[in-house]
């Protein structure tokens, strides 16, 4: 396999930790790939990564690129994406992207660009891990290792401990992200409509109640009642406050998977946590519970051909 091309886009947050950056780079390259547009990691407008136009161009940008890279990789969340969706010329990327061989991977915000593409262009993508969090200190291995083997192989398996109880097998794309960022484009032509899918949901610094509300919002609008199943990821700081009595996440999900409807299963090691699982976002998945192990297939994305990079410096 030829070196592996990397196109870094910033469509959120500006990189507030440039350490962070510099380690994510040079992880990446000290693995043996060509990581391009490192000029993003310098742009700043207010919060952002750069004004909505240059982001937006970031993106565009791949419909018109003479030679694609391997891998787009986003370098933080934040907020911001959800900014940038009007302007996209979906079409163009649909057409230059679909049956290419081509990576987005990202989570947190990211999951605006990738609800999106999905369902304005049927681009599939994956929540991963962002720059920030490849150049984290220190390094998490599962997430490095996870990332690469999902992105060079053709079928992703993996498993982890859950709660739920034995029986399940079901079929579906696997879909999902943030859960802020999900029900913020609930009704707009940006969320797509997925029937009989695997949804997977995770999220940070959210009150237990805030967790059940947008769940609720899932479960009202009829978007958990056309799912196969519902996956919590990991939810990152998010406890109760004084007045709640009690009332934690454990309350909150017990509560969703009496009204839901669906069988709803916890534990996967996804989102704003050091282990992170790579997702293909729109492929065809199946999920099974077998005991209190859950497992996870995927199959059908887009992916890279060729071995492994090199395993690159444990702290460049």
């Amino acid at each position: 396999m030829s070196e592996i091309r990397i196109q870094l886009i910033s469509p959120s947050g500006h990189a507030h930790d440039p350490a962070a950056m510099t380690r994510g780079v040079a992880r990446l390259r000290e693995a043996g790939c060509t990581v391009d547009g490192v000029e993003v990691l310098a742009r700043t407008e207010r919060r952002f990564a750069g004004s909505d136009i240059e982001r937006t161009a970031d993106i565009d940008a791949l419909a018109t690129m003479q030679t694609l890279p391997d891998i787009v990789l986003a370098s933080r969340g934040g907020y911001g994406a959800g900014r940038l969706l009007p302007h996209l010329h979906y079409e163009a990327l649909g057409e230059r992207l679909r049956n290419q061989p081509i990576a987005l991977v990202g989570h947190s915000d990211f999951t605006a660009l990738q609800l999106a593409l999905y369902a304005q262009a049927g681009l599939c993508s994956f929540s991963g891990p962002l720059l920030a969090d490849l150049g984290a200190e220190p390094r998490s291995e599962f997430s490095w290792q996870q990332f690469w083997i999902t992105l060079t192989s053709p079928m992703a398996s993996m498993a982890w401990s859950s709660t739920t109880e034995a029986g399940l097998d079901v079929h579906g794309p696997l879909w999902g992200g943030n859960l802020a960022v999900l029900c913020s484009l609930l009704g707009t032509p940006y969320f797509p409509r997925i029937e009989g899918g695997i949804l997977f949901v995770e999220d940070v610094g959210e009150a237990p109640f805030r967790i059940e509300r947008m769940l609720y919002q899932l479960h009202l609008s009829g978007v958990l009642g056309r799912q196969q199943a519902l996956v919590l990821g990991s939810f990152s700081q998010c406890q109760p406050g004084a007045r709640d009595n009690g009332y934690d996440l454990a309350a909150a999900f017990a509560q969703i998977r009496a009204v839901a409807g669906i069988p709803v299963v916890d534990g996967l090691p996804h989102g704003h946590a050091a282990e992170q699982l790579t997702l293909p976002f729109g492929a065809p998945a199946r999920l099974r519970v077998d005991g209190h192990t859950a497992r996870l297939e995927v199959s059908g994305y887009p992916h890279l051909k060729g071995p492994l990079p090199v395993s690159g410096a444990e702290n460049p």
